[in-house]
């Protein structure tokens, strides 16, 4: 499966947004891009610049690929309501983004990774895939086998509330939580302007 193999701490200064816990940590300490011309004058940004900036901050965000972003885009289009708020949706039922979300992965990075290794069930059916859909009601669990595993108990000891997000409910004890709704554009923390990648795709 190809992946960006980039650093995570450099991807995110040049973007300016934490991607990881620990790139929040760097970009404290250095809050300007990488490189020796990172604390330099930067020339004007061009619309199509900034609009790029948005798509790549969005793919890198939720670890899609170009041409999944794309599939995601079309589909976002061909829907009801705004594209940008239906592109935010699709995103956010992404399996990986959701395991993230409940705090059963410190990162999408560290989700996918475990989806992929099958750590997790949905309504007790083992699913690897990344990018699967989940719907309202699914129940998203920890395979018996992987109960142990000190990656999710690290994770979700970071979790202090666990009603963070309204659209998710977990439970702690059993290691599971649930997919309540699709989550509307604005109870979704995310710092990006979805409304410059739907004019980017527009031209």
């Amino acid at each position: 499966m190809a992946r960006n193999r980039e650093s995570i701490v450099k991807l995110s200064r040049k973007l300016g947004i934490p991607l990881t816990p620990k790139a929040s940590k760097y970009m404290e300490r250095r809050p300007y891009g990488p490189g020796q011309h990172g604390k330099g004058r930067r020339s004007k940004v061009s619309e199509y610049g900034l609009q790029l900036k948005e798509k790549q901050k969005m793919k890198y965000t939720y670890g899609v690929l170009e041409r999944q972003f794309r599939n995601y885009f079309e589909k976002a289009l061909s829907m009801k309501g705004k594209t940008g708020d239906n592109l935010v949706k699709l995103l956010e039922r992404r399996l990986d983004n959701v395991v993230y979300r409940l705090g059963l992965a410190p990162t999408r990075r560290t989700a996918r990774q475990l989806v992929v290794h099958g750590h997790f069930r949905v309504n007790e059916a083992k699913v690897d895939i990344p990018s699967y859909s989940l719907s309202p009601g699914d129940v998203i669990s920890v395979r018996e086998k992987s109960r142990k595993l000190d990656v999710i108990h690290n994770s979700l000891r970071r979790v202090k509330d666990t009603s963070l997000y309204g659209w998710l409910a977990v439970d702690k004890a059993v290691l599971s939580g649930t997919f309540v709704n699709v989550p509307e554009r604005e109870e979704v923390p995310l710092n990006i302007n979805e409304q410059l990648i739907v004019e980017l795709y527009s031209k």
